[in-house]
């Protein structure tokens, strides 16, 4: 069920929803108060995925105390957004209660129920880490 670059970046077709799904990557990143190097390498990845520069994102880093989840309208878009959102969670081998309770309020936002968000949790965490 995972996608290939090349479909986030089709899908990620401007520089705004390029940015809007970075801030909503980094809240849940930053969710659990700690950016540990998985998960800044993660995000880093990902940027380079998109294009983003470094003065790109900064912004959003410097105001993430202000920030919430923008929504993306395009339903292909909502659910790849999920899938990476549940894998940046997914980075540091655990789930944290508050980037778990974020990821359940994205999936909420787009539409999903919490037996979809722990579904996707336990297709893409393999052995990394356990739903609960």
């Amino acid at each position: 069920m995972m996608q290939d670059e090349r479909s986030l970046q089709s899908v990620l077709d401007t520089q705004q929803k390029k940015l809007s799904f970075f801030q909503n990557l980094i809240l849940v990143a930053a969710a659990d108060g700690i950016l540990e190097n998985d998960e800044s390498q993660f995000l880093l990845d990902i940027g380079d995925k998109l294009g983003l520069a470094p003065e790109d994102v900064m912004p959003i880093a410097d105001n993430l105390d202000v920030l919430t989840f923008i929504i993306p309208a395009d339903g292909m878009q909502k659910t790849m957004e999920l899938q990476t959102l549940v894998q940046m969670m997914l980075e540091d081998g655990k789930i944290h209660d508050r980037e778990y309770a974020l990821c359940l309020e994205y999936s909420h936002r787009i539409g999903y129920g919490k037996d979809i968000l722990d579904d996707m949790i336990k297709q893409l965490s393999g052995s990394k880490a356990t739903a609960r």
